[in-house]
């Protein structure tokens, strides 16, 4: 009788937490969303004159998940045909549009992807839908419009960087790091004289909007903790405003290829407080070079158009006549630039 009862008991346990389970919200991935605004193939003219009207509406449909899921909505621009390979955040959004994108704001994303000015470029929009960190993303269907930049200087957004290191000033332009894209996301690199030295981030030249790391976690807080570094030396700093994180990398910096006596051969460069510049003198053959992070390929920089500015990962530099050369590489601007003069 006991084994009777306790099997009894157990399967009304067992239907219990069935029961419990069916309670649940069930995902299920619905429609993705759809953009409204602005319409496929629309055609934009940007003019300076009107840098701070707003560019356009952006409106879209509902992603569908199957319940009432809070819905963070990502706007990305990319080159029509890159299939998003590259893309740019406009904005990110838990709503159904996007307000305030300027012609500013748009024209200086498309420079900074080498679009050129004065000519029609095809441009794609697309959203990316999130729910969950565990969810996978949902991408709406990509709208292309045909948009016309204008020249401009591009007044990079900056990042301030102030921290013992330079007396805890804001309001250093020196110490900065730039937002290439306008997209929130923050790349430079800022030299540490001394070790163990402390750094936070403000946006503008006062503490009013500043960020630290409470928990030294990589993630960033509002009026946060200061960041420490154990280490003097030259730091590679990335911060995201958009999911509030950051990073450092501590880099030294090299000359590699057959131009320097081959592609296993590192020529390493010093770092010049007062130019700010990293600097060596080196006999160069006719042959190619480029640059790169310690003594390793995952930090890398060449030049795609041979026009002296540098990318990651880009190709490499020729070098066309022997002899002996002052090479200098500057990463503290926004578009990174190096320079050969035969001596």
């Amino acid at each position: 009788m006991k084994k009777f009862l306790g099997f009894i008991f157990g399967t009304a346990l067992l239907l219990s937490a069935c029961s419990e389970q069916t309670k649940d919200p069930v995902l299920q991935l619905g429609a993705a969303p759809a953009i409204t605004a602005p319409a496929a193939s629309a055609a934009f003219t940007l003019t300076e004159s009107k840098a701070n009207d707003i560019f356009s509406a952006f409106t879209w449909t509902a992603g569908s998940y199957g319940f009432d899921a809070a819905v963070s909505y990502t706007l990305e621009l990319d080159k029509a045909g890159n299939n998003f390979a590259d893309p740019v955040v406009v904005g990110t959004v838990n709503a159904l549009s996007l307000d305030g994108v300027t012609n500013g704001k748009i024209n200086n994303i498309l420079l900074s992807k080498g679009l050129p000015a004065d000519e029609a470029s095809n441009i794609e929009f697309r959203l990316a839908a999130r729910v969950n960190p565990d969810v996978e993303v949902v991408y709406s269907a990509p709208v292309s419009v045909r948009i016309t930049p204008y020249p401009v200087i591009i007044v990079y957004p900056q990042l301030q960087v102030p921290g013992s290191y330079q007396g805890w000033n804001p309001g250093d332009n020196n110490t900065i790091i730039f937002s290439a894209r306008s997209d929130e996301k923050y790349e430079g690199y800022i030299y540490f004289a001394n070790p163990n030295e402390k750094y936070k981030f403000t946006k503008g030249p006062s503490w009013a909007n500043n960020w630290g790391d409470n928990g030294l976690d990589g993630t960033l807080e509002k009026d946060g903790a200061d960041i420490p570094l154990a280490d003097a030396g030259l730091y590679k700093m990335n911060v995201d405003l958009n999911a509030l994180t950051h990073s450092n990398l501590k880099t030294s910096w090299s000359i590699i290829g057959s131009a320097v006596g081959g592609w296993d051969v590192d020529k390493n460069m010093t770092y010049d407080p007062a130019t700010r510049k990293l600097v060596a003198t080196l006999d160069l053959v006719q042959g190619e070079m480029k640059f790169r992070a310690n003594n390793d390929w995952a930090v890398n920089l060449g030049d795609n158009d041979a026009n002296r500015s540098l990318e990651y990962g880009g190709a490499n530099i020729a070098v066309a006549e022997s002899g002996n050369y002052t090479i200098e590489l500057n990463l503290g601007n926004a578009v990174y630039s190096y320079k050969l003069t035969k001596n």
